[in-house]
């Protein structure tokens, strides 16, 4: 088949829905457990809100309708993130459409997307805003283009959408489409583009979408802002200039990081005729190449005012993601021969992907025979089994120390509430419900509970006395018979009444 899509490079859509279903295929059979991110969307996918903290709502939003429809559950949470990534790709492709002649190219880009690393390695072990970001700049990519290349009232209604999507789905978002509107400034046929009378249609389109979310920011700057520069480092005891170029080595060291891989496919694969492709040039080259430039630069310009000194792939990849079409504009341009070359970069990037996804999926298998253990290992689905069996019955309410601990017991007990105190992503408990769990995670250390569960329960007027700590220590999954991971938990059949239960034994 791989020396099909040298002759039919549309094969390479279906190479990429593959590798996706073998995704969601290696998640499901890897662990029970949830990495920290799809426990949050299992946790935070009970309730539908304007906002939910530091990040936009539109992958919750999203989580939230697929786990009312379907239920929660690990096949939820992946399918949701594979099928965006799928979407994803799908979407620069028709972008690639809409600007090279040479199909073999266009399929070039597609698979090469793939290539960045917080695609094919961080997203397959733990994100989810990132991956809606990247959705909404595959369809705005899509959109724009195809403004420029036939402006139509669907064309710029759909930029209006892919903008909107883009806004509530991450914040940095915001500098891809403004990024493209400087980098179409240069070029009069172009520029005309903005000053058409439709464009107020995508304003007011993305106005709509956005406009909820904007609402809950006003009121919540502090929760939408609190983590991102706290995450990017400062440097506060050093002068400017010392931070400046802390800035400016980690935002190259990350560029870097992002973009070896597809760079190093295409200098291999055109290696020949690397001196034409880098003098080469054409409008769409300049126009995209602009656009990555821009949002590089602004980046930069940001860390440099908030003192920032940290940068990390995964805040690059929207803007990297418009590497592999720039790349794939300059072979264009240059003229040179690409009938052979789609099979080689789908080898070459097929093999990283594969590889990689065979290590990150086996690794909650693989890593307890060498005596090491990550959350894909930790026993959640061991303990609901084992308290609901002494119980006889499942409990109406959960109450959880965080959100690691809330959404795997959500996956677990599908009729529960699940409720983690102090959390801004979720609505403030106001009253309890029974049977009440209770639980804390104690990683094989004796210990009394934290202090913000027994001080919520107190408030909500549950009595000390009813506070009975028991513990678990329940063997890993995958693991060895002499490894073992506790928890602590209160188990209260009626907390309006607030009875003392009696304690149960840790088996084992």
């Amino acid at each position: 088949m791989l020396e099909v899509v040298n002759r039919r490079p549309n094969l390479v859509i279906a190479l990429i829905a593959g590798y996706f279903l073998l995704c969601i295929a290696l998640r499901l059979s890897a662990s029970t457990s949830l990495e920290i991110d799809e426990s949050e969307q299992a946790f935070v996918s009970q309730f539908l809100m304007l906002g939910y903290g530091s990040q936009p709502p539109f992958y919750n939003w999203l989580q939230y309708g697929l786990t009312a429809l379907f239920g929660p559950s690990v096949a939820t949470i992946t399918v949701l993130k594979n099928g965006l990534l799928f979407l994803c790709c799908l979407f620069f492709g028709l972008a690639s459409r809409e600007v090279l002649v040479d199909r073999r190219l266009a399929a070039s880009t597609t698979i090469g997307i793939l290539a960045l690393p917080p695609i094919f390695l961080l997203a397959q072990r733990d994100l989810s805003h990132t991956v809606a970001a990247l959705f909404a700049v595959s369809l705005f990519l899509y959109a724009f283009l195809r403004t420029m290349t036939r402006p139509t009232l669907f064309a710029y209604a759909l930029t209006g959408v892919a903008v909107g999507l883009g806004v509530i789905s991450k914040y940095n978002f915001v500098l891809v489409p403004a990024a493209a509107i400087i980098a179409i400034l240069p070029e009069p046929k172009l520029r005309a583009r903005l000053f058409d009378w439709r464009i107020l249609v995508a304003i007011a389109v993305c106005a709509l979408i956005a406009l909820p979310h904007g609402t809950w920011i006003l009121q919540n700057i502090g929760a939408a802002s609190s983590n991102t520069f706290k995450e990017m480092g400062t440097a506060q005891d050093a002068g400017f200039a010392s931070k400046a170029l802390k800035a400016l080595v980690a935002l190259a060291a990350a560029t870097l990081r992002g973009s070896a891989i597809i760079l190093v496919v295409f200098a291999v694969v055109f290696r020949k005729d690397l001196p034409a492709i880098w003098r080469a040039d054409s409008l769409w080259a300049r126009v995209v190449g602009r656009m990555l430039v821009i949002c590089l630069g602004a980046v930069l310009v940001i860390m440099l005012v908030a003192g920032a000194t940290h940068m990390r792939e995964k805040w690059l990849v929207l803007f990297l993601a418009l590497l592999p079409l720039y790349l794939a504009l300059k072979v264009e341009a240059s003229g040179v021969d690409t009938t052979r070359s789609v099979r080689p970069i789908v080898l070459m990037i097929g093999f990283v992907i594969v590889t990689t996804l065979v290590v990150v999926s086996t690794r909650a298998v693989v890593r307890p025979w060498i005596g090491k253990v990550s959350r894909l290992s930790i026993p959640y689905s061991t303990l609901v089994d084992t308290i609901v069996q002494q119980q006889g019955q499942e409990p109406a309410m959960v109450l959880a120390a965080n959100k690691q601990v809330a959404g795997n017991l959500r996956t677990r007990l599908h009729g529960a509430k699940v409720f983690v105190p102090g959390n801004s992503s979720s609505p403030a408990i106001d009253h309890l419900a029974g049977p009440l769990l209770v639980v804390w995670s104690e990683d094989g250390k004796a210990g009394t509970p934290p202090a913000q569960l027994v001080d919520t329960l107190k408030s909500l007027g549950v009595p000390e006395t009813a506070l009975s700590p028991q513990q678990l220590t329940l063997p890993y999954l995958h693991g060895t018979l002499e490894d073992r991971y506790g928890f602590g938990y209160f188990w209260i059949d009626d907390p309006s009444r607030s009875a003392p239960t009696s304690s149960l034994s840790s088996p084992g």
